[in-house]
């Protein structure tokens, strides 16, 4: 079956993602070219592909890890082409990010951990930091947990607590690379809603993933990275092997 290249979205206000004609790049090794896409605010959107074939490269390149090159580059207001080095903390607070890995803070409890991040991110007044920690707590069904060193939770306690950080700031776009990739089927499942019930309040979540099982059941739109490119796939491609 045909795939679809992807086109741009004529309503260019509705969109916390536009790039043309960009090119995604690790070093001198191009892994992604002519890379022509739009990302409505508000939408859930799988990238899917084989290992090396792009996909953590591009969410790199929308928080500015990776340098842009292209036509047109715009992620959550701001222009990639243009934006300054003390711009990118500032476009970097616009959005969260969830790894696969958690990549908690180990000697700290899951109340320091985001603790740490509002202070880094300008918070300072106590009483507001307690406030929004138990707010992302209560999102995530962690609460309960504050007073835990990460090595004392569950693959997913721990993976809930990196979402929560990712929401601190009330961002309008989550970047999610392999979230699942180190969860149990049971486990996957019950983050798979939590992240679309998070996408039902609005936000806009970009979830990079190898799980095909994950795209067919929680059913969103899904882009394909292959041979050099990302395109618009339909479901019943997303069967195709991505090992």
């Amino acid at each position: 079956m045909k795939t679809k290249k992807i086109t741009a979205n004529t309503t260019a206000d509705n969109n916390i993602i536009e790039l043309r004609n960009a090119q995604v790049a690790q070093e001198d090794n191009i892994v992604l070219h002519e890379v022509n896409l739009s990302i409505a605010k508000g939408e859930f959107v799988y990238i899917i592909g084989k290992v090396g074939s792009g996909k953590s490269s591009l969410l790199k390149t929308f928080y500015c890890e990776l340098p842009f090159s292209g036509d047109k580059g715009f992620v959550a207001g701001y222009d990639l082409k243009k934006i300054r080095r003390n711009q990118i903390p500032m476009l970097r607070r616009q959005m969260g990010i969830v790894f696969q890995d958690f990549q908690l803070l180990s000697d700290r409890t899951v109340y320091e951990n985001l603790n740490f991040v509002l202070k880094a991110t300008g918070w300072k007044q106590k009483y507001e930091i307690d406030k929004r920690i138990r707010e992302v707590l209560t999102e995530v069904d962690m609460l309960h947990k504050g007073y835990k060193m990460p090595h004392q939770l569950s693959g997913g306690e721990q993976q809930r607590v990196a979402i929560a950080r990712a929401l601190l700031n009330s961002p309008d776009l989550i970047l999610a690379d392999e979230p699942t990739g180190n969860l149990d089927p049971e486990t996957t499942d019950t983050l798979m809603k939590l992240l679309f019930q998070i996408n039902r309040e609005g936000k806009t979540i970009i979830m990079a993933t190898h799980n095909i099982g994950v795209t067919k059941k929680f059913n969103a739109r899904t882009l394909k990275c292959e041979n050099m490119a990302i395109e618009d796939v339909k479901e019943i491609e997303v069967e195709l092997d991505l090992n």
